[in-house]
């Protein structure tokens, strides 16, 4: 079966290390990241002729100027603008570069360098609506936002706190086994229900922790990946929808229902034959209902999903194998690339002592949170090529 972005291969990715606090600069980040993609792949800066870049914190600078730092002569570019659905859709777009012969190695970067206050102030500040008719009214940021999700979703599935809970405590196990993530001590139902209350019915461990970091992935033409060592990923599919459903501001779903029937039949799979989703968890509401619109439950049933299956390392569906935002930490925008990096570095086997068995993964994004939702939501089908 012939595939969209057929002609193109992900060789490799690669992080740059996550930190509550640090000096190091946006361009330092991304230099780190791309370099541990680069070196993943077994190619050069040198080689870099495409670049996606996606970064809360970079105006005034842009795409353009990333490169000049970086020391490259690209003949694609691309800067993300969806928040947390950025990484998918750049990989996307730098498929189809590659695809049509515009580049050859594409590097698909996001980092941001945050703490708490940077991150409450780029919140008050996000787009027009947000700024004019929210945070005059102090509207809480995103925990009062997605507070009144979740208490809708449990009131109207009978999801309850321990269900949720069943979801951060598996995310934290696979945290755990990551190298990378700035959560070191496992995490306990008893724990979880007695932390701290952020905002009704959220709890300190369903809100993500903001930190500095980035993450990447090299993408290559079929002819340059065919040169190097190792397997790659091939993209069987990637969709993107924004503002789904239109003109119902507090509607749950998000985009994934309206993406769901593309994203397989482009890609000749069904969600039976995904071995492990990399979600964009900013919070364990939003992951239930991709989990949902991804199609491996119905919807409003993602809380018996989650009592059903062990969603760790070593479960029979895992989910966000890393440990996710949730227990790694949230990098401003590099929170729509740690899925795409954690899914990619799982198909090469390069996933260490969280490494699952696989052969094919679904990742999905989600942002730009404007009046009640994210207006935006990706998802990609990757699959392993020996």
């Amino acid at each position: 079966m012939s595939h969209m972005f057929d002609g193109v291969r992900i060789v490799g990715a690669g992080q740059a290390t996550y930190a509550k606090k640090s000096d190091r600069s946006l361009q330092r980040l991304m230099y780190e990241a791309g370099s541990a993609a680069l070196n993943s792949a077994g190619l050069s800066w040198k080689s870099v002729d495409g670049l996606a870049v996606t970064c809360f914190l970079l105006p005034p600078d842009n795409a353009p100027t990333v490169a000049e730092h970086l020391g490259l002569e690209t003949r694609f570019m691309f800067q993300g603008l969806y928040g947390g659905a950025s990484g998918i859709i750049g990989m996307a777009h730098a498929a189809r570069a590659i695809r049509d012969g515009v580049c050859d190695v594409a590097l698909i970067v996001a980092a941001d360098s945050f703490d708490v206050a940077a991150h409450n102030e780029t919140l008050d500040h996000f787009n027009g609506s947000i700024k004019e008719f929210m945070s005059p009214q102090g509207f809480g940021g995103a925990n009062g936002m997605f507070a009144l999700h979740t208490r809708l979703y449990m009131e109207r599935h009978g999801a309850t706190s321990e269900d949720f809970g069943r979801f951060c405590i598996a995310l934290r196990e696979n945290g755990l086994r990551n190298p990378n993530s700035l959560f070191k001590q496992p995490l306990t139902m008893e724990a979880y229900l007695n932390a701290k209350p952020i905002a009704d019915p959220l709890r300190l461990y369903d809100c993500v922790m903001p930190c500095i970091g980035g993450d990447a992935i090299v993408l290559a033409s079929e002819k340059i990946a065919a040169g190097l060592k190792g397997p790659s990923v091939r993209i069987l599919a990637a969709e993107e929808i924004h503002n789904y459903p239109a003109n119902d501001p507090y509607q749950v779903p998000g985009g994934w229902l309206g993406l769901q029937e593309r994203l397989y039949s482009r890609a000749g799979v069904t969600p039976q034959q995904i071995d492990f989703a990399q979600v964009y968890d900013d919070y364990p509401v939003m992951s239930f209902i991709q989990l949902e619109g991804l199609g491996f439950c119905k919807p409003g049933t993602a809380h018996e999903f989650v009592r059903q299956h062990d969603l760790t390392t070593r479960g029979d569906f895992p989910v966000n194998t890393g440990g996710g935002q949730l227990s790694a930490g949230q990098a401003g925008a590099s929170g729509g690339m740690i899925g795409v990096y954690e899914a990619v570095a799982q198909l090469l086997g390069q996933a260490g002592e969280r490494q699952v068995k696989c052969r094919r993964g679904v990742v999905s994004g989600y942002g730009m949170i404007a009046y009640g939702r994210g207006l935006c939501s990706s998802a990609a089908i990757l699959e392993r090529v020996e």
